[in-house]
């Protein structure tokens, strides 16, 4: 039953102990992962094994939790899909004009040739209690196409999220990345009309991701753009294939991490930017996280009559990483939701402020749903 299932997660967040819940794109199966004990531990480069949660800033160590229990439910959802009339941000008039600020101060950075894209975000904080197990449920509900998830370590903090972004997948030297940049409101129309800043932003993103794949990863493949919805949100997709070495992965994450896509462009040139202009922490805020080399073993004849080759079993080594976007952390019972958008020379700063505003209503129509 999945009420048991969720009743052990409030246990173990009841007791202190770390632990982790998680469903994976279009999937019924939502894992736990339980830790006993209260250490911290660290991914150092990424060749250790369990579930990896990672920051924003990739000069700060990522988190790992090493599950000493793990417990599997089914979900199907009966709920319908959340609505969001009734649900509006509080506007804030002087948050408005320090991210408007903010925006145009990216943009003069862009047109003076320091950089050439900048992702910058704001933080919205609630103000009423939240009850995390509840939005958990109503994330896993409402978003069966993003990587649902309930992450908690009593020395970290506890963050939820619905993420539509995949930030790579490694299976039997296979590896698949995305580029996802663009946004617009969904309004009914899957083809839309995207504007030049949208594909822009897009092809920047995907230029990068090859551009730093292309001296570790052979037979590169780059797709066609597409346009995916995530919530009441659309997005520019691109996907990008190839195969590697599996012992490459710590360097793929160090090229890619933070992509264009949540950082901007020059890489470092866009970090630093943050960090030193945004006015907040973001933290877990668009990292990434995920199963870390989780090994998974398979038989290789299922025919009880063939004994013999129902010996034989095959084990395999994964890593599926997705990127923390459409986030929250929950700090002394209220939420603080997290949302930004990417800046180009063409950005105009009352539109990314309204695409923040957009976005946030994906995470507070879950959280005040009734």
């Amino acid at each position: 039953m999945f009420s048991d299932f969720l009743e052990n997660i409030k246990q173990h967040y009841q007791a202190g102990l770390p632990f982790v819940a998680y469903r994976k794109p279009n999937e019924d199966s939502v894992k736990a992962l339980f830790q006993d004990d209260m250490a911290l531990y660290y991914a150092k480069n990424f060749t250790e094994e369990g579930f990896v949660f990672a920051p924003f800033d990739s000069n700060t160590p990522a988190i790992l939790l090493k599950p000493d229990r793990i417990d599997k439910a089914t979900f199907l959802s009966t709920a319908n899909s959340l609505k969001n009339d009734g649900i509006e941000p509080n506007i804030s008039e002087v948050e408005k004009i320090y991210h408007t600020n903010l925006v145009k101060k990216g943009i003069r950075e862009i047109e003076r040739g320091r950089l050439k894209k900048v992702v910058l975000s704001r933080a919205i904080k609630s103000k009423d209690d939240i009850h995390p197990t509840s939005v958990f449920e109503r994330l896993l509900a409402n978003y069966s196409s993003a990587f649902c998830y309930i992450w908690f370590h009593p020395k970290v903090g506890l963050w939820l999220g619905a993420t539509p972004e995949k930030f790579l997948k490694l299976e039997n030297g296979q590896l698949t990345t995305n580029s996802l940049a663009g946004t617009q409101a969904y309004t009914g129309n899957l083809n839309p009309h995207w504007e030049n800043k949208e594909k822009e932003e897009q092809q920047l993103v995907t230029d990068y991701i090859h551009d730093a794949l292309k001296n570790i990863v052979f037979d590169i493949a780059v797709s066609e753009v597409s346009t995916i919805k995530a919530g009441n949100l659309l997005h520019l997709k691109t996907s990008i294939t190839g195969r590697m070495r599996p012992d490459l992965l710590p360097e793929v994450i160090r090229q890619l991490h933070p992509t264009p896509a949540v950082g901007g462009l020059p890489k470092e040139s866009s970090r630093n930017f943050i960090l030193e202009n945004e006015n907040y922490d973001r933290k877990f805020y668009t990292g990434f996280l995920g199963e870390l080399n989780h090994t998974s073993e398979t038989k290789r004849n299922s025919n009880k009559k063939n004994i013999e080759n129902g010996a034989y079993r095959s084990v395999k080594k994964s890593t599926e990483l997705f990127v923390n976007l459409r986030c929250l952390q929950i700090v002394d019972k209220k939420a603080i939701v997290y949302v930004g958008g990417g800046v180009t020379r063409e950005s105009d700063p009352e539109s990314e402020w309204e695409e923040t505003v957009n976005k946030s209503r994906t995470m507070l129509k879950v959280l005040y749903a009734k």
